[in-house]
């Protein structure tokens, strides 16, 4: 066992309380733990690796104990706020938000596809956006081989990634429902559109509905999501000027995000040759056999790290045309996951 200290910041949310079973799971040699949350998740009580803990309350001292490394799963505000104090106090963070990811001086990280540039952090480390996350690491060896071209997202996202807000709103939808159907006929169910619950987190209701709305709209008429897919994406593959587009949407599934990816290459390809290289490719789980209707779907990828891969066709469209079907679980792989992994490189 290493003498390692780690601090997990936000370790009684959604993304937290999975960074915490992962690395359960991981059993990494690291000698002491510290939870950290805000001030009414103070003392609250969690059991970890089968010792209690009582989480602390962050404030501006709390690094002053001494860290080797801290995972940030609070929000943007929160890491502008400490992830600095922390990196001053030479501990080394990796940020789940979105504060630092497009700042040059912070590497922005998926393991599977651009760890050679842990190297280059100043004590700050950033976790892409979990639509991101999943998309890179089938695009990437695509991109080294083929060259790519254009990149069209099309999301399909779930409620989870709006966090346990986002979760209550689809299960009040769904109770609310159930007491409809209760007490009408068949036919009214599909007329139904009454709202007989307070929404926590969509501006409208979730269940039975898809939200074309994830995040704040800018004043191009694009979301914030979609403008974090875009200029992440760019960012980790090195391509700045790569061309691509996204709409991102909120949909009535609990838990992991699916995405239809269109990609224009600049070369043609050999559509076994590119499975096959998918296929091996580091972080990949290939179900692609349309002819047994075998392809990924978000219960496949519940729990799991991988990404999945399928529906992998030719788009004839356009000269070097290809469409995919991309599944991860968001909060573990788009998130707890993948910092974990980064934690896992550096030690």
């Amino acid at each position: 066992m290493k003498n390692i200290k780690l601090a997990v910041v936000g370790a009684t949310g959604l993304v937290g309380q999975t960074v915490l079973k992962v690395l359960e799971e991981k059993k990494l040699p690291i000698s002491e733990y510290v939870f950290f949350a805000s001030h009414r998740s103070l003392n609250k009580k969690i059991t970890f690796l089968g010792k209690e803990y009582l989480v602390k309350e962050l404030c501006y001292s709390s690094f002053d104990e001494g860290f080797n490394y801290a995972i940030f799963c609070a929000g943007a505000e929160v890491s502008k706020k400490f992830a600095p104090i922390a990196a001053a106090k030479n501990c080394v963070v990796i940020d789940n938000s979105s504060y630092f990811r497009m700042d040059d001086d912070v590497p922005l990280i998926v393991p599977e596809v651009n760890s050679e540039e842990l190297k280059k952090h100043k004590g700050i480390i950033s976790n892409p956006n979990c639509s991101t996350i999943q998309a890179v690491v089938p695009l990437k060896p695509l991109d080294d081989k083929y060259s790519i071209k254009r990149v069209v997202y099309s999301t399909y996202q779930a409620v989870s990634g709006a966090g346990y807000k986002g979760v209550i709103d689809l299960k009040n939808g769904i109770s609310n429902f159930e007491n409809f159907a209760k007490e009408n006929d068949s036919i009214d169910l599909l007329k139904n559109t009454k709202q007989n619950y307070e929404l926590q987190k969509f501006p409208s209701p979730i269940f039975s509905n898809c939200l074309p709305h994830i995040d704040v709209f800018l004043e191009n008429g694009y979301t914030k999501e979609e403008e974090k897919m875009i200029n992440e994406t760019r960012k980790i593959l090195k391509r700045p000027n790569l061309k691509v587009t996204a709409t991102t949407v909120r949909v009535p599934v609990f838990n992991c995000h699916s995405e239809a990816i269109n990609v224009e290459f600049e070369k043609d390809f050999d559509l076994h040759d590119l499975k096959e290289l998918l296929r091996t490719s580091p972080g990949i789980i290939l179900k692609d056999d349309f002819e047994n209707g075998i392809y990924p779907t978000t219960i496949d990828a519940n729990g799991q790290d991988k990404v999945f891969v399928g529906r992998i066709r030719k788009d004839y469209s356009v000269q070097f045309g290809l469409n995919l079907w991309v599944v991860a679980d968001n909060v573990r792989k788009g998130a707890a996951s993948n910092a974990v992994q980064i934690l896992e490189e550096l030690i």
